[in-house]
């Protein structure tokens, strides 16, 4: 039998942390994509491509998102979400941003003990590629408290993947709420007009923010098209150093996923009935949601021979389909899609 030094020192070569779930952000080898894998078009803000990952803009250019089959070599990671420009934004007006962000539930967050004399560093790491070389900011909200810091960094050589650590020093102001609701936004800007940039940048400490000093110094990636960003091997750790990205199985990955936006599956047939409303299968999400979902159906898995199916008694864990039969029988599987983002 081994013993457990000798377990512990394997699990230390092989990078594997005594912390397990050490890291923050959900999917940040962005393995699981269940939206899919490519967005055209982008104006708006919205999920579009790998879970939890949303892109953000305020009127800055046009562009694709995309998860890609790319990543360093090396490094365990088979794939990156990319950013590309499509339409070009070289003079951004004063209120314009773009940026890719990922919200973070207050009760995951404890651990890091804010607002107390006990707070904790945080250090975030990850993996960019870019063709656009220069300054990029990465930003650190407190939803609950509206405090924020900034932290610069530098993409050296361009369409290189460049590997990046941040450090963000404790604040003992502010505690994170210990609920299911946003408490905090990771942000990595790609482009921001005058009203978020005109400052000094806020990088010394956690502050009640100044727009003018959140994104001081970015570069703006709208500026031509064809410009592009991607990023891969996101984790955000307590402490002050970056330890082996923590990998999960796929089907861990896929619930925490899950958590916030799900597929899944709803069925009804039955022979000899009046017209009417008919119930359907009982449905029991994979994974409980967040909060209670939007569920919306997708599209139908078969030929339908009802009312359009809909849902009902809709909760954290499930709902009920429903339809108006119109015929002799009613049948229908209906693809339909649980939503709870933050």
């Amino acid at each position: 039998m081994a013993k457990l030094s000798d377990v512990l020192s394997t699990r230390s070569s092989q990078g594997d942390s005594s912390n397990n779930f050490k890291n923050l952000i959900i999917n940040g080898d962005m393995q699981i994509a269940q939206r899919g894998t490519s967005a055209s078009s982008l104006t708006t803000t919205g999920y579009r491509t790998a879970d939890r990952w949303q892109f953000q803009i305020t009127t800055q250019g046009t562009w694709t998102m995309s998860v890609e089959n790319d990543a360093p070599t090396g490094s365990g990671f088979r794939k990156s979400t990319k950013v590309l420009c499509t339409t070009a934004d070289a003079s951004p007006a004063a209120g314009d941003v773009v940026l890719l962000s990922q919200t973070i539930e207050g009760q995951n967050l404890q651990q890091i003990k804010k607002g107390t004399a006990a707070a904790e560093q945080l250090t975030v790491s990850f993996w960019v590629k870019s063709n656009v070389t220069g300054t990029y900011i990465f930003e650190i909200y407190d939803a609950d408290n509206t405090r924020a810091i900034s932290k610069s960094y530098t993409i050296s050589a361009s369409g290189v993947w460049e590997y990046k650590t941040i450090t963000i020093p404790a604040d003992t102001t502010g505690a994170f709420d210990n609920d299911n609701d946003a408490s905090v936004f990771i942000q990595w800007f790609l482009g921001a007009g005058s009203n978020l940039t005109s400052g000094t940048l806020n990088s010394s400490s956690w502050v009640s923010p100044t727009t003018a000093n959140r994104v001081v110094g970015q570069v703006n990636l709208a500026s031509a098209i064809s410009n592009y960003w991607q990023i891969t091997g996101v984790q955000l750790e307590v402490g002050n150093t970056a330890t082996p990205f923590e990998f999960k199985p796929y089907a861990q990955n896929l619930e925490e996923c899950e958590r916030y936006y799900e597929l899944c599956i709803g069925a009804y047939y039955s022979g000899n009935v009046n017209n009417g409303s008919f119930y359907g299968s009982g449905v029991n999400f994979r994974s409980t949601k967040r909060a209670t979902p939007t569920v919306t159906r997708i599209s139908e898995l078969v030929d339908r021979v009802a009312g359009t199916p809909y849902s009902e008694h809709i909760n954290a864990y499930g709902f009920r389909t429903m339809a108006q039969a119109n015929n002799s029988y009613a049948q229908w599987t209906t693809l339909y899609k649980a939503e709870i983002e933050l």
